[in-house]
């Protein structure tokens, strides 16, 4: 059965926490410490915080001398976090308070970094009571404007995490502004040449459909008043944006405007990654977390 919530998340991590290690780079952040130091008590994972002790111990008092690896700066911490998982002193690692691009700099190094597929992708869960189930954002924070092929890559990365919640057959709608495939618009007529790849089996364990606004998506009402026949239409399990700078609208636009709750990784490495929003709640990086823990 797939999972419906968040909470189910958290509850489907409970049942496979065994030891597991989470480095955090850069973890001088207070929202990422709670949630890890939550986790923990929680019995999900065992947090190894990786950057400036003197801050994080300022930030936690809790937080115990051996649970930290001590380096100056951001990028340091980075490279220390990403080399833990690398030698498999850490199975899950979690992005802190640095910016995204270092972050990835090392998570991608071809020398010392973890990425295993050919595309790294970012995926984001949300609950939300505007909709009846939980479903997948991406890619909203990685690939910024992603070629057919990527997106391709895209698809089949998050549709294999939507395996791992349980959901055997998701549901994949390429949003565009259109639902009429226009040379003008190149969304739509990727997402018209997508979902014939699925038809004809080049996309696999998937239903994809599109091009598809994001009413038509979401709303089985609205699609049924454009006259669109789809089963993905109203039902989407997964939203695949056209590039970054919409999937980050979306996102935030979820998370502020609708009070989405929301867990988010990094897909494609040799080990789960975890990447939320600065901004983002303690509750969605505990979330974020448990996630993690799914998937890895």
């Amino acid at each position: 059965m797939p999972i419906k919530s968040l909470d189910e998340i958290l509850d489907k991590a409970f049942e496979k926490r065994n030891g597991i290690k989470l480095a955090i780079a850069a973890a001088e952040d207070e929202y990422v410490i709670k949630a890890a130091l939550k986790a923990r008590d929680m019995g999900l994972v065992e947090p190894v915080f990786v950057g400036d002790s003197n801050q994080i111990k300022n930030l936690n008092q809790t937080i115990k001398d051996e649970e930290i690896r001590h380096v100056s700066d951001a990028e340091s911490a980075a490279k220390m976090a990403v080399n833990l998982v690398r030698k498999g002193d850490a199975n899950m690692l979690m992005k802190g308070l640095i910016p995204t691009n270092i972050f990835l700099r090392q998570v991608l190094n071809k020398e010392s970094g973890i990425s295993e597929k050919n595309i790294l992708s970012h995926l984001a869960i949300f609950e939300t009571t505007a909709y009846h189930k939980i479903f997948g954002v991406t890619d909203a924070a990685l690939n910024i404007a992603p070629s057919l092929n990527e997106k391709i890559s895209i698809i089949e990365n998050s549709v294999e995490a939507l395996h791992k919640l349980g959901n055997k057959n998701p549901k994949v709608a390429l949003l565009s502004s259109v639902e009429k495939v226009s040379a003008k618009i190149a969304s739509s007529a990727e997402a018209a040449m997508l979902a014939m790849m699925n038809k004809r089996g080049q996309i696999r364990d998937c239903i994809v459909d599109g091009p598809l606004a994001l009413d038509a998506a979401i709303s089985s009402e609205s699609a049924r008043h454009k006259g669109i026949d789809s089963t993905v239409a109203g039902d989407a399990d997964l939203l695949v944006v056209p590039e970054i700078d919409s999937g980050n609208i979306l996102y935030k636009c979820l998370t502020y405007l609708a009070g989405a709750k929301t867990a988010a990784v990094i897909l494609g490495a040799m080990a789960p990654v975890i990447l939320t929003s600065r901004s983002d709640s303690e509750e969605n990086k505990l979330y974020s977390i448990a996630l993690a823990i799914c998937l890895g």
